[in-house]
């Protein structure tokens, strides 16, 4: 260990904590979205932060806690450390990362270099770590883990919106997310460039395929939806063919689902649609297809591999300045 140094004050890595001190700076704290050229991110709720880092905490540290550390670093040892990008990429999750570090010691310091949505090179300096050495090691790898899936579906999500830059469609996740990592996803996509879909099944009615063969057609589907859903909430229909779509826009719908619909059809529908609702396409998406799409005038594109099939941005934290 380089760089370290002892204090007469003996200090030991707390437990993780909910209560975490410095939780209401979530998102603002990084300078979410500085920098960036795009608006400011809207941050991750502190409560859900830190109810996620006690929980990943409490996962690496059983019951015993952190037996390496705790055997080979004396207590009171202090030390300075750097997180580096060790590939080029978009940066996300540095607050998670500082209270992952803080819920095990409130007086690290944590210092960000390069704000979430920012795109860095490899070898960039992303942020600084000083303090109780034994809180920086015990945190390491929770906030590593946090930070690379965040930062590599910004990464990924930046490409997709490079991609279609200069056209009207605007790049949206799904709930195709890891269980349990929904919000941490959806804001790493924001951090990229994209937008966010509905968060859940609780927010916005999306009528499928299969709801529409089970409610007996669309109008039917989309008629009880209307009587029951509030006057607050968003209708979305998928449709497969412009016959599908020519029933949907009788109803008084929010947005329509284009669903694997080549560029030529989806230019079709969008003009038929006429601005009378948000258009959406899906299906079939990907770094190759996805500038053909936007060109054909949809709203929208929702892209699944923004979450499910993201590389993680490889991030490491190293002793020293």
């Amino acid at each position: 260990m380089s760089r370290t140094s002892k204090t007469g004050k003996s200090r030991e890595p707390a437990r993780p904590r909910a209560d975490v001190r410095d939780a209401p700076g979530i998102g603002a704290g990084a300078g979410a979205g500085a920098g960036t050229g795009q608006p400011d991110i809207a941050p991750l709720p502190p409560p859900l932060v830190a109810r996620a880092v006690a929980e990943a905490l409490a996962e690496d540290l059983g019951l015993v806690g952190d037996v390496t550390t705790a055997s080979t670093i004396e207590a009171g040892t202090q030390a300075n450390a750097v997180i580096r990008a060790r590939a080029g990429g978009v940066v996300s999750g540095l607050d998670v990362a500082r209270v992952a570090f803080h819920a095990l010691d409130a007086s690290v310091t944590f210092d960000v270099v390069a704000a979430d949505g920012s795109l860095v090179e490899a070898g960039a300096t992303v942020a600084r770590v000083s303090g109780n050495a034994r809180a920086v090691l015990t945190g390491e790898r929770v906030a590593l883990n946090f930070m690379g899936r965040m930062s590599g579906i910004a990464t990924l999500t930046r490409r997709y919106v490079d991609a279609v830059a200069g056209t009207r469609a605007a790049i949206v996740d799904t709930r195709k997310t890891t269980p349990g990592l929904r919000a941490f996803e959806k804001y790493a996509v924001r951090c990229g460039g994209g937008r966010n879909h509905r968060v859940g099944l609780f927010d916005a009615v999306l009528i499928k395929d299969n709801h529409i063969v089970a409610a007996g057609g669309i109008g039917r589907a989309v008629t009880a939806a209307r009587r029951h859903a509030g006057h607050m909430v968003k209708i979305e229909v998928e449709v497969d063919t412009l016959e599908q779509l020519r029933e949907a826009l009788r109803y008084p719908v929010d947005a329509i689902l284009l669903d694997n619909m080549p560029p030529s059809v989806l230019a079709e529908a969008v003009a038929m649609v006429a601005g009378r609702a948000l258009t959406e396409a899906s299906g079939g998406v990907n770094l190759d297809t996805v500038r053909a799409i936007a060109e054909a005038g949809v709203d929208l594109i929702s892209v699944g591999a923004l979450t499910h099939s993201a590389s993680v941005l490889d991030l490491g934290l190293d002793f020293g300045d």
